[in-house]
């Protein structure tokens, strides 16, 4: 190590320099390499020409390897979405749909969101040059609306029946040449499948465990594994897990009853508000996947979710509640032994605990005079 600014050499690795200045690791020499990104590696997989000098760097996100594994008798990984530009996995699908947009000509793009999706399209409208027409419930809290508004466009609350916005806003998209980029917009899907592609190029996963709302983020990766398979890059699929909340899990439940279709779930209540969607535009789609390929629907409580969150920070991710639901289901799956012992398991990571931190359980704080501060540590 080396100090930034007078120039000490350090041999082993130091918090700053004895000059009070910040090291830095020596420059790494070695061969040029040109990397190239997730939408330039499976270039034939889009169906959109991706605006690549436009991109804020979203996907080829970290595969990350749990200590939780041990515990719980798999190999466990972590893909952990919460990295990309707006701090979740949406941005995958905004980008490959404000593409779109941009080439179709549209000069306006929207989404019926109070959260990540809201957030992500108001960003890469700003970043487009587009405008942006964001439409939340009238409940919609001030505080969490400043994480889109920042991006400028119109936020606009919405009086009225929140289901009903996410159709209504498509017929008046079509109307006023607004490109609405919802949860199940199909671009917005087919850029999930980008996750599904770099986990296949790192391991070989038996079980992939998928919060699961609206029913895109599923469809997606369960898309991209498909493709995958049907072009002879892996032999076989691996089982997917959708994951929804006990407080709201339409999905599942008709899954568990036999049906074919969703109802409405009356009623919702639960900390994974990201997830808490009573009738998912994409629901029937999920469920015809899930009976298709033999796959499986799972729920948690929210104290189980409570507790996945803590276990994720202990390992210095910290994730929103509907991120951890992935964790709570693989307890609940190895408990029951429907996961085999040595299997190779992949979480999904929606997004960032920094968009719920009202809802993020609460570690100690101790207070200690500066004068006392050496008979704090030494207590501890």
């Amino acid at each position: 190590m080396k100090c930034s600014i007078c120039g000490r050499q350090y041999s082993k690795p130091v918090q700053r320099c004895e000059c009070g200045e910040p090291v830095e690791f020596e420059v790494f020499k070695g061969e040029p390499y040109i990397g190239k990104s997730i939408w330039e590696r499976f270039w034939d997989f889009w169906p959109v020409e991706p605006v690549m000098k436009l991109s804020l760097g979203e996907g080829d996100t970290p595969l990350v390897k749990s200590k939780l594994g041990k515990e719980f008798g798999v190999k466990l990984h972590l893909k952990n979405e919460t990295v990309n530009p707006t701090w979740s996995f949406k941005d995958r699908g905004t980008f490959l749909a404000v593409s779109y947009a941009l080439k179709a000509g549209y000069k306006a793009v929207g989404t019926v969101s109070t959260g990540n999706m809201a957030a992500s399209v108001a960003a890469y409208a700003s970043r487009f040059d587009l405008d942006a027409v964001i439409l939340v419930s009238e409940n919609a809290g001030d505080e969490k609306l400043k994480a889109v508004s920042v991006y400028g466009g119109d936020v606009i609350r919405v009086r009225g029946d929140y289901g009903r916005l996410y159709f209504e806003s498509l017929k008046l998209g079509e109307r006023l040449r607004i490109y609405f980029i919802n949860s199940d917009n199909p671009f917005r899907v087919e850029g999930y499948k980008g996750i599904a592609f770099e986990i296949a190029e790192e391991i070989t996963p038996d079980y992939v465990l998928v919060p699961t709302s609206s029913g895109g983020l599923f469809r997606g990766i369960a898309k991209g594994f498909i493709e995958l398979k049907e072009s002879g890059l892996i032999d076989e699929l691996p089982m997917l897990v959708a994951v929804q909340v006990g407080g709201c899990s339409p999905i599942c439940r008709a899954f568990h009853d036999g049906k074919e279709r969703i109802e409405r779930f009356q009623n919702p209540g639960t900390i994974a508000k990201a997830i808490a969607n009573p009738y998912p535009p994409s629901g029937n789609a999920v469920l015809k996947l899930l009976g298709k390929f033999g796959w499986e629907c799972v729920t948690v409580s929210d104290s189980e979710i409570i507790e996945a969150q803590r276990e994720l920070a202990g390992e210095g991710l910290f994730v929103q509640p509907a991120s951890a639901t992935g964790i709570a289901a693989l307890k609940k799956l190895v408990d029951s032994e429907s996961i085999r012992e040595g299997s190779k398991v992949v979480s999904i990571l929606t997004g960032s605990g920094l968009k719920t931190l009202k809802s993020a359980p609460e570690g100690e704080v101790e207070d200690c005079p500066l004068e006392t501060l050496d008979n704090c540590l030494k207590s501890r």
